[in-house]
């Protein structure tokens, strides 16, 4: 990657921390406050809708490089159309609830907008064989890109976990990507992503002094989706390295949800059921889970997914032998079961 792209990132790190500033002085003035209440995990009122900040910093980079010509414009379409379109009902939502329907009608839509510009997801490696999955193929592919939006909203319950989450993907993708032959203009718009996401993590770093809301949560998971289904474009070995990468986050939101839907629950009521906040509550620490989840996707997920990117032919096998572990883990820690009377608040740090 070139010396140039490396300094639009660290500028995208820098206009991200201090809008990440400016968005939570004006939030406190505004009172604009995440206020705790029983299925909170934080115990002070807190300026919430910091991802405000990555959306307009990777965006205003993302187009940079478009108008450089070192971003495919269907890509930069994706990330800056899209990505806007999923941020700006974040953002009212944020500041007041949208129905369920809407929400669902704008991810819907801006899902599709990203496998129609992508050109959809039409194979997939299995062994040593390449599946052409046609059709299903775009179905599957708009059912991915909602179902990883909405797990980031998802996992962004306790201080820092969500930025991390998509520091390390966004990082951790970059050698599996030169390893795949992925084109570098793909890798460029992953750094600029998670630049964004790393300047904003300065602040939401347990103890978390402004949370990301809806409007960041929503945009990095839609953004890291499209750069997934970009790089299948290009090498359908790609989707498994991603989704190995982001086992963490999918198989708690993926056994939460499954767990809770068999007992009659709403996918959309707030709850404190994911593995990651039974463990927050037990350890009593924000900080200590968030570390916990990068130790595990820098020890167990990135190696997994680096052998992945290695050894295509074994690739979706991978998959299972990484994330089966973690599966277990989740079912014993707590991963949707019942609250009960468990619910308290916890210290940030």
């Amino acid at each position: 990657m070139s010396p140039g792209i490396w300094l639009l990132a660290g500028a995208t790190f820098a206009a991200a921390a201090l809008l990440t500033a400016a968005v939570r002085h004006i939030a406190i003035r505004r009172g604009v406050l995440d206020v705790p209440n029983a299925r909170s995990s934080h115990v002070t009122a807190t300026p919430r809708g910091g991802g405000l900040a990555i959306v307009l910093s990777a965006s205003a980079a993302l187009l940079c490089l478009a108008f450089a010509g070192a971003l495919p414009l269907r890509l930069a379409v994706v990330l800056v159309g899209g990505g806007g379109a999923v941020a700006a009902v974040g953002f009212a939502d944020d500041h007041r609830p949208v129905a369920a329907g809407v929400r669902l009608a704008v991810h819907l839509l801006a899902a599709v907008w990203a496998v129609a510009w992508l050109g959809g997801f039409p194979e997939i490696a299995l062994g040593p064989q390449t599946l052409y999955l046609g059709w299903i193929g775009n179905v599957v592919a708009v059912l991915g890109v909602m179902w990883v939006l909405n797990l980031f909203n998802f996992m962004d319950g306790i201080d820092g976990i969500a930025a991390s989450e998509a520091v390390f993907v966004t990082g951790a993708v970059l050698p599996a990507m030169s390893v795949l032959g992925i084109p570098a203009a793909i890798g460029a718009a992953s750094l600029i992503v998670g630049a964004a996401a790393l300047g904003f993590l300065v602040w939401n770093w347990p103890p978390a002094r402004i949370f990301m809301g809806d409007i960041g949560s929503g945009y990095v998971g839609y953004a890291i989706a499209a750069l997934a289904l970009a790089c299948g474009g290009h090498n359908p070995t790609a989707v498994w390295v991603w989704l190995i990468l982001g086992g963490v986050f999918f198989v708690d939101a993926t056994v939460t949800l499954g767990r809770r839907l068999l007992r009659g629950e709403r996918a959309h009521e707030a709850h404190r059921s994911h593995a990651y906040q039974w463990l927050a509550r037990r350890w009593g620490s924000h900080g200590k889970v968030t570390l916990a989840v990068l130790v595990v996707n820098l020890v167990w997920l990135l190696p997994g997914a680096l052998l992945a990117a290695r050894f295509p032919g074994y690739a979706a096998v991978l998959v299972i032998v990484v994330l089966a572990p973690l599966a277990v883990l989740a079912v014993v820690i707590g991963s949707g079961r019942e609250e009960g009377n468990t619910l308290r608040k916890i210290n940030p740090t």
